[in-house]
């Protein structure tokens, strides 16, 4: 006889938290029956197989797209956070780390054949907000970029981005754009009264595109940016599969999603990956920052280390 995946908790913890604190149960809140239940009921999900799953999600009406371990994976985080909504109500925690999470995907200016030393510039900034809570994405920014040391694109970059010559010859320099992302984020309340963090497709948006951006531009790398979530890391470790299957293309494909909108437009794209990111949410994985710029090279924040959050943005600082 199986756990009984539905059942209500019969006795949680008292434990209570400010708004938006990640709280991790103590040594002692684990003996609480609620983790005993929820066990219990992670060892009946471990025992079925993928129909018995899809079954049981279809009857739960949630989502019964993907392999067998991302099935797996969101009955079990469906349950977990059923047992723990009893224990939320009778002052218990929540599983979420931020409040918001701030999608950036930039797009840069390239040619077919990147020569040695080539310096990408920004032409597109966009970002997606997501609420943690909703797991939903609930805003949107977007602006081109005007390159100032090689201000012609190439035909590659167009064909690739589907930006024009004329989108970024209307466009503001990216110190400009850069101040009213700040003041975006600032409206939101984002890094004072919301805790957030960005969310990134791999290292490079911030490490280098962003890094390289801001010395051609002559401001100081902003401190909101010097930490995010690596997608791509936390998607690996959260569904096991190795760091080659998580490509954009593949990580939508192992979760039953199809691309969305023109690839390599980088609000496109950034909502692609905010998708895979609301699934994760929904899935049960507590996204958090995984990656830091130190002194210009990227380093790893081990899990075991405190959850960094984005500080308040503030307007860029010149390096003169």
């Amino acid at each position: 006889t199986g756990a009984d995946i539905s059942a209500p908790v019969k006795k949680c913890g008292t434990t209570s938290s400010s708004v938006g604190d990640p709280v991790t149960p103590s040594r002692g809140e684990f003996g609480d029956p609620v983790y005993k239940e929820i066990a219990l009921a992670n060892g009946h999900i471990n025992r079925m197989d993928r129909d018995e799953l899809r079954l049981k999600l279809a009857e739960l009406k949630l989502d019964t797209r993907g392999v067998k371990d991302v099935l797996r994976k969101r009955l079990k985080s469906h349950c977990k956070k059923q047992k723990l909504l009893v224990a939320a109500a009778e002052g218990g925690v929540t599983d979420t780390y931020y409040d918001f999470i701030c999608v950036v995907d930039f797009e840069a200016t390239c040619e077919e054949s990147n020569p040695p030393g080539f310096l990408h510039e920004i032409i597109e900034f966009p970002i997606v907000l997501v609420n943690t809570r909703t797991a939903h994405i609930v805003d949107t920014f977007q602006e081109y970029v005007k390159p100032e040391l090689n201000p012609k694109l190439s035909d590659f970059c167009t064909q690739l981005t589907g930006i024009t010559q004329e989108m970024v010859d209307q466009a503001d320099t990216f110190g400009n754009v850069l101040r009213r992302v700040v003041t975006w984020l600032q409206e939101r309340e984002l890094g004072t009264k919301y805790r957030y963090a960005l969310l990134t497709d791999g290292s490079w948006d911030m490490s280098k595109f962003l890094n390289m951006q801001c010395k051609i531009s002559r401001i100081k790398h902003p401190k909101f940016a010097k930490k995010w979530i690596n997608i791509r890391k936390s998607y690996g470790n959260f569904y096991k599969v190795p760091r080659t299957q998580t490509k954009l293309s593949s990580m939508l494909e192992k979760l039953g999603l199809q691309y969305e909108g023109r690839p390599h437009c980088g609000l496109d794209d950034s909502r692609n990956i905010a998708r895979i990111a609301t699934r994760m949410l929904q899935d049960g994985c507590q996204l958090r920052v995984n990656e830091h710029l130190h002194a210009g090279e990227v380093r790893n924040v081990p899990s075991s280390a405190p959850v960094e959050v984005s500080p308040p943005p503030h307007n860029p600082r010149s390096r003169d």
